[in-house]
């Protein structure tokens, strides 16, 4: 049902249209061996594939779709400092210290996409700039307060924008404060993950698309990550597929669940007209739970997201109703037109925290990467670095985040989703206050 779904939510995607695939890798047909299978074809399989390659270790990419398919080539491109809970989370799990070391890995996140971007020449639009935003005083207040934390916590610094100063970023009266942050930014997903797969590729690493793993068993040798025409015999597997992993570790899936989430883009606007919306062109996000997120394009469109969907079915009228969202931030637009509305699905964590692990019940070479909750632009290539680094013998960063605690969804596989719903509609409630 997913597949499906997710299938009809790529047809109109903005970055599809926008870019120039390379000719497919082809489907993996007949055995290969290999030192590490990874599977899945996104951000934080393709980083992983990266840095093993490096290491010198060979290294195969099994992707079910098209590399960059899932939510890496579909999310807001927005590259954020930090997680997606609170860091409070992680000090009252970790500890100070421990909790200081996760930061200052979120913030080597967005410094990899730099050595990326420059290593391996990929041209992803990058633009420096966020802004968090509060709609209510209640709400600017919670930002103030976060502001002075992280300043003080990890000297983390952040401009403040109170009501008197919000007109001079942004041309909406919805919000009642800004907090400016120079080091995160946005880029082109799509473009950045075929620069990985690129990067990858150029490396050494054998990618196969149209290659869905159906189930990895123990060996003589190691592993066999076994797909419908072939199979991959290695020492380490990386199950990197997120929501896409069906039912190679069933342990994980009761860890997460599938949130769909929703995206339009504007037609081009006049440079000055766009300009004048945002004038530092930052990525923005309000601070809501349901939240919305939104920026300016290279080419001076605007990219709106927002709205869930917990229950994996896709919204109707989908355009026009992300439109009418845009529209509560922009009344201006209202003569604008949107000429591409797309969607897909991210794992969520109970606590909003990422899940890194080892799979004993297949074997203790077999790590995994998922539960980034809609905040992995940036947190899923760290992520891939530090399985490398596992992988390769070096696993105290990797454990770190690994000694994180995580609880399934309550509910079980047929009421899980139900009480998700329930849960959700009260923090829409609050969102209100």
């Amino acid at each position: 049902m997913k597949r499906a779904t997710d299938a009809a939510l790529t047809a109109h995607s903005y970055y599809e249209a926008s870019v120039v695939r390379p000719l497919s890798k082809g489907a993996l047909i007949g055995d290969v061996e290999a030192d590490v299978a990874i599977v899945g074809g996104g951000f934080a399989g393709l980083s992983a594939a990266i840095d093993l390659q490096k290491r010198g270790l060979r290294v195969a990419v099994l992707e079910a779709q098209r590399i960059g398919w899932g939510a890496s080539g579909r999310n807001g491109g927005q590259v954020i400092a930090g997680l997606a809970c609170d860091m409070s989370l992680i000090e009252k799990q970790l500890g100070a210290t421990a909790a200081k070391v996760v930061w200052d890995m979120s913030l080597e996140a967005i410094e990899l996409v730099h050595e990326r971007r420059r290593d391996f020449k990929i041209n992803c639009d990058w633009q420096a700039g966020f802004m968090s935003a509060a709609i209510s005083a209640r709400k600017a207040q919670a930002l103030r307060e976060n502001v002075d934390s992280m300043h003080a916590r990890y000297g983390y610094e952040q401009t403040y924008i109170d009501t008197n100063e919000v007109r001079h970023w942004i041309a909406s009266d919805r919000f009642a404060a800004l907090a400016y942050d120079q080091k995160s930014g946005h880029l082109h997903p799509l473009k950045y993950t075929l620069g990985l797969a690129r990067a990858a590729t150029q490396l050494g690493a054998s990618l196969f698309e149209n290659t869905h793993a159906t189930t990895v068993t123990k060996s003589a040798m190691g592993y066999i990550v076994h797909s419908r025409d072939g199979a991959v015999r290695c020492k380490q597997v990386l199950l990197a597929g997120n929501v896409y992993l069906d039912q190679l570790a069933p342990r994980l899936r009761k860890r997460i669940m599938p949130v769909g989430t929703y995206i339009v883009a504007s037609e081009p606007l006049e440079h000055n007209r766009a300009q004048a919306l945002i004038p530092s062109r930052a990525a923005i996000c309000d601070t809501n739970f349901v939240l919305d997120y939104f920026r300016l394009s290279a080419d001076d469109r605007v990219i709106f997201g927002g709205r869930v969907s917990y229950t994996t079915a896709t919204p109707m009228n989908l355009a026009q109703s992300m439109r009418q969202r845009m529209l509560n931030v922009f009344p201006q637009l209202n003569d604008v037109k949107v000429t591409h509305a797309w969607g897909g699905f991210v794992d969520i964590t109970m606590n909003r925290a990422p899940d890194f692990g080892r799979v004993p019940e297949i074997g203790s070479d077999v790590y995994y990467l998922q539960g980034f909750s809609g905040h992995g632009l940036a947190l899923t290539g760290i992520a891939g670095r530090i399985a490398a680094e596992a992988m390769a013998g070096t696993s105290a960063r990797f454990d770190v985040f690994a000694a994180l605690k995580h609880r399934d969804f309550p509910g079980g596989r047929l009421l899980r989703t139900p009480a998700l719903v329930a849960a959700m509609s009260w923090y829409k409630l609050r969102d209100l206050l």
